[in-house]
């Protein structure tokens, strides 16, 4: 008999391992993602396979280095934790996870599925973007159209209004000890996408621009209280503005010298995350001038950010 249904967590990947030959076949996949890089194949291409492919991988393994665990990278390590524990809230359905880009991929998943008649597909995302949760999409429909169309799916699109995320994110900011102790400035630093794609009608700014605001009005903040800005642009062309380190180099000089640094876009830490933000942006800030800088972790696979799930999923559960 088979089961009714499954829910597959999705997030976006990582190397294999912290060795330059993973780290090309990762970016490889990623980068050739036409959602991701959506410039025309014919440029674009040649640029991926003979310069970023040869010279970016051996520039980032000091980096995953860093961040790797014991036996894994945090998004593949963290994913699966967070995978098992709503499991563990949500016994009478199956939980797998999936990863757009990398392992375990969205096919290896789907073949571990075979007596399930529907799939609930939950990207890790937030605020939905075509780069992102759009991709998700493309991979489940090229792994079900392998297998002749099998399984029914529905999706949740974004949660980026949730109330119960909304909560935790306003939650875990309050039990920073920076925020409990004195009044940083709260900066919202989200992923970044190209401004042509945002140009083009992709409602990720709103959204990222809705959580903040939230956010913000679950702690009670004051407008000049808090910001919102984006991070790990790529490539030469403008992306969504205002650039989280350019801000937070500039921000000492206005006065502004103690920060709080919050990720929401990110479901659990990453690269990142963990680098970028709490290594990079940290010394950009001091740097410049500034005295105290603290970052907010993600949900990572707390039993808090399972709850989150299992209320964003419940009701399509029931529908």
């Amino acid at each position: 008999m088979k089961k009714s249904t499954a829910i597959v967590l999705v997030n976006l990947g990582t190397p294999d391992g912290p060795d330059e030959d993973s780290i090309r076949r990762y970016l490889k996949q990623f980068l050739s993602d036409p959602r991701v890089v959506d410039w025309p194949r014919w440029l674009w291409l040649p640029i991926l396979n003979q310069i970023i492919l040869r010279t970016r991988p051996a520039k980032l393994v000091e980096k995953y280095k860093m961040i790797w665990g014991t036996k894994d990278g945090p998004i593949r390590n963290i994913t699966h934790a967070l995978t098992n524990r709503l499991q563990h809230l949500m016994p009478d359905v199956p939980v797998h996870f999936a990863m757009t880009y990398g392992r375990p991929s969205v096919s290896e998943t789907l073949d571990q599925l075979a007596d399930v008649e529907h799939i609930l597909v939950v990207p890790l995302f937030p605020q939905a973007a075509g780069a992102t949760t759009g991709s998700v999409r493309d991979a489940f429909d090229r792994a079900r159209a392998s297998r002749g169309g099998q399984w029914q799916v529905s999706w949740i699109n974004d949660y980026c209004a949730h109330p119960g995320y909304i909560k935790a994110i306003g939650d875990s900011v309050r039990r920073a000890k920076s925020y409990r102790n004195g009044k940083p400035r709260l900066v919202f630093s989200f992923h970044g996408i190209p401004q042509s794609q945002s140009r083009a009608g992709d409602s990720y700014a709103d959204q990222c621009q809705e959580t903040a605001s939230l956010v913000a009005a679950n702690l009670n903040l004051p407008t000049d209280r808090w910001m919102v800005t984006y991070q790990s642009r790529f490539g030469p062309l403008p992306w969504l503005q205002p650039y989280t380190d350019k801000t937070l180099a500039a921000l000492p000089e206005q006065g502004i010298k103690d920060v709080l640094v919050v990720c929401p876009g990110f479901s659990v830490d990453c690269l990142e995350t963990i680098e970028e933000i709490r290594v990079l942006n940290r010394d950009i800030f001091l740097a410049a001038g500034g005295e105290g800088f603290a970052y907010v972790k993600a949900l990572n696979a707390s039993w808090g950010h399972a709850d989150v799930l299992k209320q964003v999923v419940g009701p399509k559960l029931t529908d």
